[in-house]
């Protein structure tokens, strides 16, 4: 009820503000399990995409998010609270696996689960090699992965803004991905790598980022 009372309030004030353009949301599944795999540009992702997908998305945060203390640190833990985010430490590889694994229980009860395979914003608009996370998820629960191109939210509220801005963005969700060739090969690093590169892809012909990193070595984390 409270995420129906937030996005009721906050979905039209987001139409308002930032006029997004929304493509593709018939992409998404409106039931049963999938990951949703974006590129990051700003911290305000986490808020856009799940107020104009057709479904509920959860994502994962910083536990901060639910520490700030003031005015400011209602407002983030209510709102982070009201859109499903799940709290996550994000200290070492521990927590990292410990963050997998929560998004996994929430695929094996059907939900929606929203990603950012580079790991962390992007600081110069260039799009990152993803990380394997995304595929092991995607692999280890069985499945699609849609991928979504966000436009303009870096601009909406820049790396050091301490509040958004208006500007234009557009969200664009693909078509979803699947990976029967893979199915079971969740524990091989080639598998991984070879759908986190396919669902990069994706993100890049939606977004048409310039990539950086991509001849890198990859990370089989």
């Amino acid at each position: 009820m409270f995420y129906l009372l937030v996005r009721f309030v906050l979905r039209p004030l987001v139409f308002v503000v930032f006029r997004p353009t929304v493509v593709g949301r018939e992409n998404v599944p409106l039931t049963g399990p999938v990951i949703l795999a974006s590129n990051h540009l700003s911290f305000i992702d986490s808020i856009g995409i799940p107020l104009v997908a057709p479904r509920r998305v959860a994502y994962l945060a910083k536990a901060e998010y639910w520490r700030g203390t003031g005015f400011s640190g209602w407002v983030s833990r209510t709102l982070f609270t009201a859109l499903g985010a799940l709290p996550v430490e994000r200290q070492d590889h521990r927590a990292a696996q410990a963050a997998l694994d929560t998004a996994m229980g929430l695929l094996r009860s059907g939900g929606a689960f929203g990603i950012y395979p580079e790991g962390t914003r992007s600081r110069d608009g260039r799009l990152a090699r993803g990380k394997t996370g995304v595929a092991w998820l995607a692999l280890t629960a069985d499945c699609p992965v849609v991928p979504v191109a966000v436009i303009g939210t870096d601009r909406v509220q820049p790396i050091g803004a301490r509040w958004p801005r208006p500007h234009k963005v557009s969200v664009t969700f693909g078509e979803p991905l699947t990976f029967p060739e893979h199915r079971g090969q969740a524990s091989s690093n080639r598998a991984r790598r070879e759908v986190t590169d396919r669902v990069m892809e994706s993100i890049a012909a939606l977004s048409g980022q310039e990539r950086a990193g991509w001849g890198a070595k990859p990370d089989a984390a």
